[in-house]
């Protein structure tokens, strides 16, 4: 016997839950892993692929893995997989390269202040922000102060950066400076006076045809036969410049390509509203030649961040110079596979990180405008 449907009033009916498959993670598998033939073959394969790679892998990374060792012969000894106290006895070195370990903490406390930085400029309901975004400007200097020392802090030289360190410096520096220098570059490109026009032409068409290691190999070496003798230029300085003058030239063009993508019309609006040029730029332009450019912009990030480990060859040590140095030792000769696989995954964490920032940040900014 059927249960009699209850009735409602007009306009109080409650709103009823989505259907159990329409929502979710069900929803989720049945659009991307079997919302065709195609994609049920791919999906299976996929499967079957990784049922004969990760028992393997697993196995070697952890379940055979020796963990605490004096030398590679005993990892060998103990345990037939990876031999990460490796790792493990080098992790100081790894992280701080030759930073004087007393002195360590200063590190530690940058990075930590760079953290609070970061979550204040990318996450708009950060508690405390304002406070933080003072900091954020002036960041740049304490870092700079606690790294470098001075002012009461033992001084510590720049050959003594390495490690993940090293990487951080470079990479974040880069990005910081790239983008503003990029944003001018692109509007000088596009600017009616020639002077500015070609001269932005000129700068970005050479940095983007030239490699950025022979850019790196002119900071290190070429570099000091055009100054004065005895000037002392320091190296680290050097390649974070051209590091920077390398991503901005390509910063400026992907920038570009979102300046040209604006409708004519809003710029002719900022000029019928009596804008002025910087003014419209500002508060019209620049925000939507942004968004559009988010894509190019993070991708040129994620390049940058990767491309600090070319400064192995200028003779700075990153983690991967790092590891390749470790590696001479006779003690541990022979691991090559641990440490390209540890370096590998602190790039694939830091940049996973900026790319589903860049695809939460173009989801805020959607507004569902399509041209």
């Amino acid at each position: 016997m059927s249960t009699p449907e209850q009735k409602y009033a007009p306009g109080t009916h409650p709103d009823l839950p989505p259907p159990f498959a329409s929502t979710g993670p069900i929803k989720w598998i049945r659009e991307n892993l079997f919302s065709s033939p195609a994609n049920v073959t791919m999906t299976f394969l996929a499967i079957y692929a990784l049922y004969l790679i990760l028992p393997g892998a697993f196995s070697w990374a952890f379940s055979d893995a020796t963990f605490v060792a004096e030398d590679r012969n005993e990892c060998r000894a103990l345990n037939s997989g990876a031999c990460w106290a490796f790792i493990a006895q080098r992790w100081q070195l790894f992280t701080f390269g030759f930073y004087p370990p007393d002195e360590r903490w200063r590190v530690v406390l940058a990075f930590v202040l760079l953290i609070l930085v970061v979550i204040a400029l990318l996450w708009e309901n950060c508690p405390a922000r304002k406070p933080l975004l003072i900091l954020a400007c002036v960041f740049p200097f304490l870092a700079t102060w606690l790294l470098l020392g001075g002012f009461g802090l033992e001084k510590v030289s720049t050959d003594q950066f390495g490690g993940f360190m090293l990487t951080i410096v470079i990479g974040v520096t880069g990005i910081a400076l790239s983008l503003p220098i990029g944003i001018l570059l692109a509007l000088g490109r596009q600017s009616n006076l020639p002077i500015i026009k070609y001269a932005c032409v000129a700068f970005i068409e050479f940095i983007r045809g030239v490699p950025l290691i022979t850019l790196l190999f002119v900071a290190s070496t070429m570099l000091s036969y055009f100054l004065p003798p005895g000037t002392n230029f320091n190296l680290l300085l050097r390649v974070l410049i051209m590091v920077t003058l390398f991503a901005s030239a390509y910063m400026a063009e992907v920038i570009r390509g979102g300046l040209q993508a604006i409708p004519k019309g809003q710029t002719e609006a900022a000029d019928a509203m009596g804008l002025k040029y910087w003014q419209s730029m500002r508060l019209i332009v620049l925000p939507q030649a942004l968004k559009i450019s988010i894509p190019g912009i993070v991708n040129t990030f994620i390049g940058l961040y990767k491309d600090t480990t070319l400064v192995i060859v200028i003779g700075l040590l990153d983690p991967l110079g790092i590891g390749q140095a470790s590696l001479a030792d006779t003690k541990w000769q022979g691991l090559s596979s641990e440490v390209y696989l540890f370096v590998a995954i602190f790039f694939f964490i830091s940049c996973f990180a900026m790319a589903r920032y860049s695809l939460y940040l173009e989801r805020k900014l959607d507004t569902g405008y399509k041209r």
